[in-house]
């Protein structure tokens, strides 16, 4: 395990805007309670609260990865065929504890709109 610090900083922090996951006209997740994840120079990543996404669109498979500063993922295929296209970090380490519960979308995978 490592800890976020200057050389990889994460923070994590509420959205103040709505966030729209969607597939073509199919709306996978709508929230204004997203929390934006920045972690070092990667692009922010919107994790959505579950209880904003529609569960069943997505199916669990056996696919896992691992993170030093976050954690294991696991992942979802979003029906019907987006194999691994949604991940989540069920037992998140401390630094960035505030993720559990939450969902997060591949953005070549989906479309995620930011409305202000």
């Amino acid at each position: 395990m490592k800890i976020p610090g200057p050389d990889h900083p994460i923070t994590v922090v509420k959205n103040p805007d709505r966030v729209v996951v969607k597939v073509g006209d199919r709306v996978l997740a709508d929230t204004r309670d997203a929390l934006s994840l920045q972690e070092a120079n990667y692009p922010a990543v919107q994790y959505i609260p579950r209880k904003d996404v529609d569960l069943t669109q997505l199916e669990r498979t056996d696919h896992q990865t691992y993170c030093p500063y976050k954690g294991d993922a696991s992942y979802y295929t979003l029906l019907p065929d987006a194999e691994n296209a949604v991940w989540t970090y069920e037992q998140p380490y401390d630094a960035v504890a505030d993720i559990r519960e939450h969902l997060a979308f591949y953005p070549d995978k989906v479309s995620i709109e930011i409305i202000a």
